[in-house]
């Protein structure tokens, strides 16, 4: 069968198309941060750069709290280099601040208990003190909860600057639902809003996951979203949104 023909017995219209996974792009630039309680002690320590106290900044935080937005726009200031705690097994640990001297380090809380990782971390560390460079450490719990094995490590992580980002408050939360709507150009009422917010767990990530299935849906059914389609769609208490 020539690529891109159909199958077989394939009808050529269907009343039910499925869109497409083009993707979708979410506004993750500064203008896009939503600054609220939660998050404004981080925001306002991303600020202060360059004139942190210490080498290193930890923002720990729960999942969907926005540290991996927050930590976008700081790479961008920044022209930071993104590093998984994997990147840190490797024999040229300085390549890993070039070539801007700063680098982001997401899931940071993993090194613990590895020797080679806190070892690892201990020399990226020191490498970004002597050469006057910032390492912004993204994890879900502060450094005095991680296992460290290597004292020096230790002692280093707890005498940088740690700051907690929390869950969405209400306010904050339904700002959230409308701005990724918006993100997908997508106009819903506030009835929806305030439906998805007493049904809808608690977390940046969750609302996205949410959103992107209403979207998903809506886009093939071609209905709009409404609180009938959500009900329809996610259940009267919203459990199959996550499940």
């Amino acid at each position: 069968m020539p690529i891109g023909s159909l199958p077989p017995g394939l009808p050529l219209s269907s009343s039910r198309q499925i869109p497409l996974d083009l993707g979708h792009r979410s506004a993750m630039g500064e203008a896009d941060f939503l600054v609220a309680p939660g998050n404004q002690d981080a925001v306002a320590w991303l600020d202060s750069w360059p004139d942190w106290p210490a080498p290193a900044l930890v923002i720990f935080g729960p999942s969907g709290s926005g540290k991996s937005h927050l930590a976008q726009i700081w790479r961008a200031r920044a022209r930071a280099n993104l590093l998984q705690v994997d990147d840190l097994r490797t024999d040229d640990l300085p390549d890993l601040l070039h070539p801007t001297r700063a680098a982001v380090l997401d899931g940071a809380q993993q090194v613990a208990g590895d020797p080679v990782l806190e070892r690892a971390l201990f020399h990226l560390y020191n490498l970004a003190r002597d050469a006057g460079g910032h390492l912004l450490l993204l994890a879900d719990k502060a450094p005095i909860n991680w296992v460290l094995r290597l004292p020096d490590l230790r002692s280093r992580l707890l005498a940088a600057p740690a700051v907690g980002m929390a869950a969405p408050d209400d306010a904050l939360f339904m700002a959230v639902l409308v701005k990724l709507f918006a993100d997908r150009q997508i106009r819903v009422g506030e009835e929806v809003i305030v439906w998805l917010l007493t049904r809808t767990e608690r977390s940046f990530a969750n609302a996205r996951r949410v959103v992107d299935r209403l979207d998903r849906e809506a886009l093939a059914a071609k209905k709009p979203i409404t609180v009938r389609f959500c009900r329809q769609i996610l259940g009267d208490s919203g459990e199959s949104a996550w499940a």
